[in-house]
């Protein structure tokens, strides 16, 4: 069962910013729950001071008893109910021995590891190796088999689609395999090599992969790194962010498009896809609707499957690749940098320094690596970098041996968009060629998608996307699936295979957002190493990656009017999303104001004990995003009396925190030395139910035990509620924007983008599971600086003539004044 992270928040209501997690369905109605929480004492939880209200118990009954009579209304509340309510009421129970089937399977996984771990304790390490591989495994580093085999399905599937596409855009950008020479070939694979070197083994697996937030990487990670290091560090991060986005459309649509096309080049096929054009696109847009579809079942699952086909994908690259390479063995001068240099300058390069927009294809996947770091691990990219490394080097050598073999090969110079990677392999490995190419191409899809749900999860941690429903498949936190995030990428992935139709025209537009990821990812890690005390390393590093990457960006340019325009207007449109929300959340949290219980007790004892109000609830909650527990936010203290004040019998104000472990279940509860006001925490880990109501009938049930809080008994029934307490109403406050207020236009835009997003990413009464209890959804002003409004002037009055008076006038009778409309 998919588990879930909702956030919600008394300051913006449906959008929430406390994240919370828990898995999906509704609490077990069959007198039984699976949950319990864990009480956390504390000593303002387990002591208690007498309180006014609880020194006038009685009299306060007494007075009770008089307003009801005086009402003509006597309700006996302490008297057993009218009716059996055991007979029709199914509230919800806690128990202790209630789990869930994978919280079984959870635990004994956890026993297996602790034998495994125990029984590695008793046998010592054999040899300096021994010892060494005892301390990788003892830390974050850690390498298991499983996990290498998901990290080659959710890691390198982009990268590892590079080879089909890389060098078919070098041969066309040449003018043919015919106008290709050897010094050329040499210099392109210089390039590739020393761009994979740089870039992905270099920048990302020895460098990025090392700078993480709590195991997580991506650009929005780095960046809660540095931020405190200067406020105008979150320009390159949401720039980053955005384009990285915005490339996750295109990469599904180039990868799988791209690889089902290699269909055409099976003799017995070519006929068809020729009598039906659209035949690719259809195929294409099945496998990626299919691929999004499956997203749910998490990368885990995804990755098991996926990472044996990518294990041999890339085995059959290096083979390949080493069968085209054949006694050839002089191709691998390539190595020497000089080949690449001297190509790049060379006036036998007809397309110039934008080759190295060619070149960029290679490395198209490097960003991913640390994206995805979340999913599987350091330890386990470190482990399998190198098997994957040298299988693209052989592929990328052998296909520059075969051009060079048959670049004089007649039969070949009038191919029409000629593939070498297709074109290398024998007739007959052909059909298992495009077999594994489209399998890889999906996979390549998945690992953007990945680092998608991992960048927009982290976003919304910053406060710079809206606040959406996700769930942990996975045992992993960093295992996550946003449904939200995947519908929109697919719908967004769809339009752009219809409206570019094939691979060569979204080729064209592809690559150009991704190099300005990797020029803001440079930025930011320099940051980081010039604040670590690393100066020297910081300036060698921002050097040389940003003149290589600026280097991409410009060549990469030469595709704006291609189809580059729309990466850049999909980055610019996320941009503007990231830029209002944050604007807008900085305008919420400036009007933003905490009350201290010395504060608050006074206003609400005297309306806890104020019986000429009638009860608006027995219990009324409000569900908070602050964690602090001796203060309450002012939103609660203004919906409370507001208007028409809400009398209850006790006022709850409830967080709820997302803990890494898996399974917590605790709470912690703060009474302010009162009967009738409780500050309530519960700490959920990130795979247990949201089921909030029955984990606070749980509490209150507690507190009833423990003497914190009165019985609240009931003559009537309740259907679906407990019997032994009171009515319960749960409160959600939303923000809106009042015209008097002083704002510039900026923010006030910023508000009201943010408004009608967070409409739109989904309703945490849902969300909670909250529907059934008629919460109550109010609408606060937002308290900015008021302008100044022009005063009214009164106008009087005039009389004015009717038919009604003209014939007063003639009967002569009084006439009434009408007034002037």
């Amino acid at each position: 069962m998919a588990s879930e992270r909702h956030e919600m928040s008394t300051e913006d209501g449906a959008e929430g910013a406390e994240e919370t997690s828990g898995l999906s369905g509704s609490p077990e109605r069959d007198g039984r729950s699976d949950r319990m929480l864990e009480r956390k004492e504390t000593g303002d939880v387990t002591s208690r001071t007498p309180s006014r209200s609880d020194k006038r118990n009685d009299t306060g009954t007494d007075h009770e008893t008089e307003s009801d009579r005086a009402g003509g209304t006597r309700l006996a509340f302490e008297q057993d109910s009218i009716l059996p309510q055991e007979s029709f009421t199914k509230a919800p129970r806690i128990s202790a021995k209630a789990r869930t089937r994978e919280e079984e399977d959870e635990l004994k996984r956890a026993r297996r590891e602790a034998q495994r771990e125990a029984a590695r304790q008793h046998t010592p390490p054999r040899g300096p190796l021994g010892r060494w591989w005892r301390k990788v495994q003892a830390s974050p580093d850690r390498i298991s088999l499983g996990m290498c085999i998901v990290a080659l399905g959710v890691v390198y599937g982009d990268i590892g689609t590079s080879p089909l596409y890389t060098f078919q855009t070098f041969v066309a950008g040449q003018g043919g395999i015919q106008r290709v020479d050897r010094a050329a070939v040499l210099g392109m694979l210089s390039l590739v090599f020393w761009s994979i070197t740089l870039i992905t083994t270099v920048k990302y697996v020895l460098v990025a992969l090392r700078i993480d937030n709590k195991g997580e990487g991506g650009i929005f990670a780095l960046y809660t790194l540095v931020r405190r290091y200067g406020k105008w560090l979150a320009i390159p991060a949401m720039l980053g962010g955005a384009a990285f986005l915005a490339d996750s459309v295109l990469t599904p649509a180039v990868s799988i498009s791209s690889a089902v096309e290699g269909l055409k080049t099976i003799p017995v096929l070519e006929p068809v896809f020729r009598e039906n054009g659209n035949l690719t696109m259809v195929i294409t847009f099945v496998i990626i609707l299919v691929l999004f579809a499956v997203q749910s079942r998490g990368t885990e699952r995804i990755g098991k499957v996926f990472g044996s086909v990518v294990m041999v994908w890339f085995a059959f690259l290096a083979v390949m690749g080493l069968y085209c390479i054949g006694n050839d063995w002089s191709i691998f001068e390539a190595l020497n940098p000089v080949y690449g240099i001297r190509f790049l300058f060379s006036p036998q390069n007809p397309v110039g320094l934008t080759i190295m927009g060619t070149v960029f294809l290679s490395t198209t996947g490097a960003e991913a690596l640390y994206s995805d770091m979340g999913h599987v691990g350091r330890g386990n990219i470190y482990a399998t970098w190198p098997f994957i490394n040298i299988a693209l080097v052989c592929n990328y050598f052998g296909q520059g041996a075969w051009i060079l073999r048959n670049k004089n090969n007649p039969a070949l110079q009038g191919v029409d968009g000629l593939n070498p990677f297709f074109q290398m392999m024998p007739t007959t490995v052909r059909y298992v060629a495009v077999i594994l190419s489209v399998t890889a191409g999906v996979i390549a899809s998945q690992a953007l998608i990945t680092g998608a749900f991992t960048m927009v999860s982290e976003a919304t941690g910053l406060n710079w996307m809206p606040h959406l429903q996700v769930r942990y498949p996975a045992r992993t936190r960093g295992q996550l699936y946003i449904p939200t995030i995947n519908w929109v990428l697919c719908v967004a992935t769809l339009t752009v295979l219809v409206l570019f139709k094939d691979s060569e025209h979204i080729s064209a537009a592809y690559g150009l957002a991704l190099t300005v990821t990797m020029i803001t990812t440079t930025v930011l890690l320099a940051d980081y190493l010039w604040h670590d005390k690393k100066r020297v390393g910081a300036v060698v590093f921002a050097v040389v990656f940003l003149a290589i990457q600026i280097l991409f960006f410009m060549a990469s340019m030469a595709k704006f009017m291609h189809g580059g325009w729309f990466t850049m207007l999909l980055t610019a449109a996320i941009l503007y999303i990231m830029y209002t929300w944050d604007q807008g959340t900085k305008v919420e949290r400036s009007q933003r104001r905490h009350m201290t219980a010395k504060e608050c007790l006074p206003a609400l004892d005297m309306l806890h004990n104020d019986f000429r109000i009638p009860y608006f609830a027995d219990n009324l909650v409000y569900l908070t995003s602050d964690a602090e527990m001796r203060r309450l936010d002012t939103d609660i203290f203004f919906s409370i009396f507001a208007n028409h004040p809400k009398r209850a019998r006790a006022w709850w104000a409830v967080s709820v925190q997302t803990t890494d472990a898996p399974y917590t279940r605790k709470y912690s509860v703060e009474n302010f030395g009162t009967n009738y006001l409780f500050r309530v925490r519960m700490k959920l880990g990130f795979k247990v139910d949201q089921n909030v109501a029955t984990y606070l009938h749980q509490i209150m049930h507690e507190l009833i035990d423990s003497g914190e809080l009165p019985k609240q008994p009931s003559i009537y029934p309740k259907v679906d509620e407990d019997p032994q307490i009171g009515t319960i109403t749960y409160v959600l406050v939303h923000k809106a924007l009042m015209p008097e207020s002083k704002i510039d236009s900026r923010g006030a835009l910023s508000l009201k983008v943010k408004y009608a997003i967070r409409k739109l990413a989904g309703s945490p009464i849902k969300w909670f599971g909250l529907a059934p209890y008629n919460p109550i959804v109010e609408v606060q002003p937002l308290f900015v600086s008021t302008r100044s409004v022009p005063k009214l002037t009164r106008v009087r009055l005039h009389p004015r003539k009717t038919k009604a008076s003209d014939h007063a006038q003639h009967t002569d009778q009084p006439q009434a004044q009408q007034p002037e409309e």
